[in-house]
């Protein structure tokens, strides 16, 4: 991991950033440089934080926290993994619950991320699961009937006060079906496959950053 190009992709997205915004702070190292960045900037904006570590950074900052409202302007996030059709893995953190409604009530999410997060093909990173306590064991029984290899991440509990199973797929899983049976499995509330949320990512290796656009269908 390198911190430099963290924070060099962390600082080319808040160029996005205008006055007036309601902006998603995302969870992690690589947000966190954004965090503290917005707030040198000293908009006028509002933040919505998708975890209560990333709200303590942006009070630190200055920045002006509010709760979930309808619609987000931007967000600006990490990932643990992003390929060329900018589908993600996201949750090293814990964090992916709320990055998950963050995202689905932004109007554009940005990814930001070093180089060594960018891969052909998604799945080498666990995909994490947030679930439901009282369901912890039946939602992993259909994690692993639907091919994961699941493991409890020890000694860690959401922000929502919620067990999260990283799990491991082949790499050739079909992840929008994977994405579509985890969502229909009672007590699993929350996973880390961002399939259509992402609409661009700064990307940074060793100092130089690229502007990922995606590409969306003609209305």
């Amino acid at each position: 991991m390198n911190e430099s190009d963290k924070r060099a992709a962390a600082l080319a997205a808040i160029g996005e950033v205008q006055p007036g915004m309601v902006v998603g702070l995302g969870t992690g190292s690589t947000a966190a440089f954004a965090i503290a960045a917005l707030g040198e900037r000293r908009l006028d904006i509002r933040a919505v934080a998708t975890s209560l570590t990333s709200e303590a950074l942006a009070r630190a900052a200055g920045i002006a926290l509010i709760d979930l409202p309808a619609r987000i302007d931007l967000t600006i996030d990490g990932t643990d993994e992003i390929d060329s059709q900018f589908w993600a893995i996201k949750g090293a953190g814990g964090a992916m619950l709320r990055e998950k409604v963050v995202a689905s009530a932004s109007a554009r999410m940005i990814v930001i991320a070093d180089s060594s997060k960018r891969v052909a093909t998604i799945g080498a990173a666990a995909i994490p699961v947030e679930v439901l306590p009282f369901a912890q064991v039946f939602v992993a029984a259909r994690l692993v009937a639907l091919g994961g290899t699941v493991v409890p991440r020890a000694g860690f509990v959401s922000d929502q006060g919620n067990p999260v199973l990283d799990c491991h797929f082949p790499l050739d899983t079909d992840h929008v079906r994977l994405a579509a049976d985890i969502a229909q499995i009672p007590g699993a509330l929350g996973h880390g496959l961002f399939l259509y949320e992402v609409s661009a990512a700064y990307i940074a290796d060793h100092g130089i950053v690229t502007r990922l656009e995606r590409r969306r269908a003609p209305d």
